[in-house]
């Protein structure tokens, strides 16, 4: 509503101005037609702003800032060339002198612009008070992995809305997944490709901040794409979000925050106490005498003891431990009767 009135005032202002310019008494005789095309400039540039405020949804405040500091700078740096160049500069025709002024000025202040915008992420260590706390997308920005952009579930938990966090997608990631997705291997070109679908699918969707990070910082020189990530995240003050045991340990030595997808997939999943029953189809023997494996919908593999002769049936078995790790749950059970019915047959 405050952005509906802030708008709306500023329509109003546009059309008084316009109004006031058709009043002028300054323009006569011939030049009556000057204030009727300034009250039609006024109205169209005032519609183009608004148009283009309301088009333009997500707006980074590091480049706006950029922008505002580089005006100020470029024209405090005009002023003193100014008066530096007073003594060499033409003052007649004034006309000319009016043009060159603002010719200069033009320059200085899209040249200030300019090298901001291409160093926004440097600027805050000149300048530290004018980087400010994002807090609408989180505190902690989350740097992701190769290997949780080619896993994929990081798209559905995206979608969830459970993270609110800025993404953001290192460059030397997307050239890694570019050159997998070259691999002359089937298999790792195949894996390469999915992974630049899930960023596709992360950029198209307009509730996802995903930012491409495509500087390149002193330290990254010679380190490979691990060590490049925990930098990078150390630098951001943020977290790496991976599904690689090693990555995740290096980071911890950094300390750097690691969420680890598989360790987010298992806590999710559903608990299985000692001496409960569940229903699983075993789909092959087991490595231990008399055992046979089964797999959960949700992908947890249970062991069982007693279901070797059960291939390719369903039963029931009584759980008599869970395992928990990093790289997955499993459940070990033991068989206690066949289900009746279709589910039993090979």
């Amino acid at each position: 509503m405050a952005l509906v009135i802030l708008r709306c005032v500023f329509a109003m202002l546009a059309i008084t101005l316009g109004f006031q310019l058709l009043q002028t008494d300054a323009l006569a005789g011939d030049r009556a037609w000057l204030p009727w095309m300034g009250f039609i400039g006024v109205l169209l540039v005032a519609g183009g702003v608004l148009i283009a405020d309301m088009f333009v949804r997500q707006k980074q405040l590091a480049t706006i800032t950029a922008f505002y500091f580089g005006l100020i700078i470029g024209l405090f740096l005009t002023y003193v060339l100014q008066i530096a160049l007073t003594p060499i500069l033409p003052t007649k025709p004034e006309w000319l002198a009016d043009w060159l002024l603002l010719a200069m000025a033009t320059v200085v202040c899209y040249t200030c612009v300019s090298v901001l915008l291409q160093t926004k992420d440097d600027f805050r260590f000149i300048i530290p008070y004018v980087e400010f706390v994002k807090e609408i997308k989180g505190l902690k920005p989350y740097v992701l992995d190769t290997s949780v952009v080619i896993d994929g579930r990081i798209a559905d938990v995206v979608e969830t809305r459970v993270i609110d966090n800025q993404l953001i997608m290192p460059q030397f990631v997307i050239a890694e997944l570019q050159a997998i997705a070259d691999s002359s291997d089937r298999l790792r070109r195949s894996r390469g490709r999915r992974g630049l679908d899930i960023l596709n699918r992360l950029r198209s969707d307009e509730k996802v901040d995903l930012q491409v990070y495509d500087r390149e910082l002193p330290e990254f020189a010679g380190q490979p794409v691990d060590q490049k990530l925990v930098l990078l995240a150390k630098h951001l003050d943020g977290k790496v979000v991976t599904n690689d045991y090693n990555l995740n340990k290096v980071a911890k030595l950094h300390d750097v925050g690691v969420i680890n997808l598989n360790d987010l997939s298992n806590a999710l999943k559903p608990l299985f106490l000692p001496g409960e029953s569940l229903k699983v189809r075993i789909i092959k023997m087991g490595e231990e005498a008399g055992q046979g494996v089964g797999y959960l919908e949700d992908g947890t593999m249970v062991v069982i003891e007693g279901g070797r002769d059960h291939v390719n049936q369903t039963i029931v078995a009584d759980v008599t431990s869970v395992l928990q790790t990093s790289a997955g749950r499993m459940v070990f059970g033991k068989f206690e009767n066949e289900t009746s019915g279709g589910n039993n047959q090979p």
